[in-house]
């Protein structure tokens, strides 16, 4: 089975998305400043890439929005 771009930026998107998620939880849950330090700045990485691929994936019409 072949996949095609727009299930390729699906899946990767649904994997930042998912970092994301880990990567908050773990600054939350951390009880150390430097482990916090450590997942927030993964997380700030990790939403810069999120907007990234919903960015190029919107531009070409295959993530829809609602106003």
């Amino acid at each position: 089975m072949t996949m095609n771009d727009k299930e390729i930026m699906t899946n990767i998107l649904n994997a930042v998305k998912g970092e994301c998620d880990l990567m908050m939880h773990g600054a939350v849950e951390s009880s150390n400043g430097d482990v916090h330090s450590a997942f927030t700045q993964c997380f700030n990485d990790t939403l810069a890439m999120q907007n990234e691929v919903y960015a190029k994936m919107a531009q070409k019409g295959w993530y829809p929005t609602q106003n």
